[in-house]
């Protein structure tokens, strides 16, 4: 698969999906203008890789803030890793939050609480 490689901007995160390289990550702060425009290109590439994925997948969110309109996008990826880990792939997530970050951290121990994938939380 060709990886997708988004550089962050002020109000958009940076975004690199490397199945090659098992480099899936998404940093930096989300709140874009248009949720949907910007995460297209991701989501469509998710079910891409989620028809064929490595046999072992660690998708890192080290994300300093996202809005509400962010939370939907950031659900659908969670969502295409938990189909790769019905179907028996190995997903881990690792959720990195800066340190004292308590809203961060309580937001991925909210998205653990609802897909069956191990995540491992990170202070920075």
């Amino acid at each position: 698969m060709t990886p997708l490689k988004i550089e962050a901007t002020v109000d958009t995160p940076c975004i690199i999906l490397d199945s090659k390289n098992h480099h899936f990550e998404v940093s930096g702060k989300s709140y874009p203008e248009d949720t949907k425009e910007f995460y297209g290109p991701v989501l469509a590439w998710m079910d891409l890789y989620a028809a064929d994925p490595n046999p072992e997948t660690s998708f890192t969110f080290k994300l300093k803030y996202f809005n509400s309109s962010s939370y939907k996008p950031i659900f659908d990826i969670l969502t295409k890793l938990s189909s790769i880990k019905d179907r028996n792939g190995k997903v881990e997530i690792e959720w990195f939050y800066k340190n004292g970050d308590t809203d961060m951290l309580e937001a991925g121990e909210e998205f653990a609480e609802l897909f069956d994938v191990p995540f491992s939380y990170h202070g920075f």
